[in-house]
């Protein structure tokens, strides 16, 4: 029996062996990654249903968040990015960095989503003079730029010698009374458990750190109560300045959209700066792609922005803003 399933097999390969390894060599031409990604024009997300504010006023128009879409670096979507002018191959080392793995990047980027939820939701309230609390916040290392420290991506840092951290001013009064060179003992919390590192203190343009960066996760009550939908698959921190803008819209009687679909981009800290962001290219791209009137980026941005749609001659409204209050007028000035 054995035998002749051998021998069926057998023929059949010798018959069909050109189309297996056109098979095969197909398999292995979308599988096999190169340490590049493949920019392309992104879409836009809605946040008219994503931010719920209780009894919250409602818009005419329609606010989004543009994205950029990126493709496996893979052979033929790479022999692609040649014959397009928008579609860009870009190195991995681009998006993230030294020694940081996918998995690490991806993580720290789902922490500067909350990070930009977090912000949204301060800047509306504080504009639109609701009230918010900050009930707690954790301080979590996204970026090392130190060989002499203990201290991981994604750890929480809590506490400095015992002194209990709340930003990154009482690192810097602390870290005031050692010498450049001295080791700081850290407490810090990693994969749910407390241990103590060690860091040594260097200089960096006059001032003692001790190599990172961080971002914030508050917790946050707040009157009334706001809840913005971010789905598992959505990171990083460019949807900031729209969703701040999409919660205060529906905080105020006012439509800013005024029946119009806005789409745009930009980071925005607690105080309500609004920062520079990478890919505003695919994003306009997309925001035209999906019909929108009016994009809204950093002012970094807008001169690359505005050279796009002069490229391609886009009928679209490009307004680049440098804080959360002064997008707020151009809207009004629509």
């Amino acid at each position: 029996m054995f035998s002749k399933i051998y021998e069926k097999t057998k023929k059949l390969i010798k018959e069909y062996y050109q189309y297996l390894l056109f098979i095969i060599f197909i398999i292995f031409l979308f599988n096999f990654e190169l340490p590049y990604v493949v920019e392309i024009p992104g879409g836009f997300i809605s946040l008219n249903e994503r931010v719920e504010v209780d009894g919250g006023y409602s818009s005419e128009g329609e606010m989004g968040m543009a994205y950029v879409s990126m493709l496996k670096g893979n052979i033929p979507f790479m022999l692609l990015s040649f014959l397009s002018d928008k579609w860009d191959l870009v190195p991995k080392s681009d998006i993230k960095y030294d020694n940081e793995t996918m998995a690490e990047l991806n993580e720290r980027e789902k922490i500067l989503m909350n990070e930009a939820v977090d912000n949204a939701i301060i800047n509306a309230y504080k504009y639109a003079n609701m009230p918010y609390t900050i009930t707690s916040k954790k301080l979590y290392v996204t970026y090392l730029n130190s060989s002499d420290t203990e201290l991981e991506l994604l750890d929480v840092v809590k506490s400095i010698e015992g002194i209990p951290i709340d930003d990154l001013n009482s690192i810097r009064d602390i870290l005031a009374s050692y010498n450049v060179g001295d080791s700081v003992n850290i407490l810090v919390e990693r994969d749910g458990k407390e241990l103590n590192v060690k860091s040594v203190i260097q200089e960096m343009d006059g001032t003692k750190v001790i190599g990172i960066s961080f971002n914030y996760d508050y917790e946050l009550e707040t009157t009334p109560e706001v809840n913005i939908k971010i789905r598992d698959n959505e990171s990083g921190p460019s949807g900031g300045l729209m969703m701040s803008l999409a919660v205060y819209d529906s905080l105020i009687a006012e439509d800013l959209t005024k029946g119009k679909k806005i789409i745009g981009t930009g980071t925005i800290d607690v105080d309500g700066n609004v920062g520079e962001i990478g890919g505003v290219k695919y994003k306009l791209i997309g925001a035209v792609n999906n019909d929108a009137e009016v994009f809204i980026c950093p002012e970094e941005n807008l001169e690359e922005a505005l050279a796009i749609k002069n490229e391609y001659g886009y009928n679209i409204d490009v307004i680049g803003v440098a804080t959360f209050s002064e997008a707020i007028e151009e809207l009004r000035n629509l």
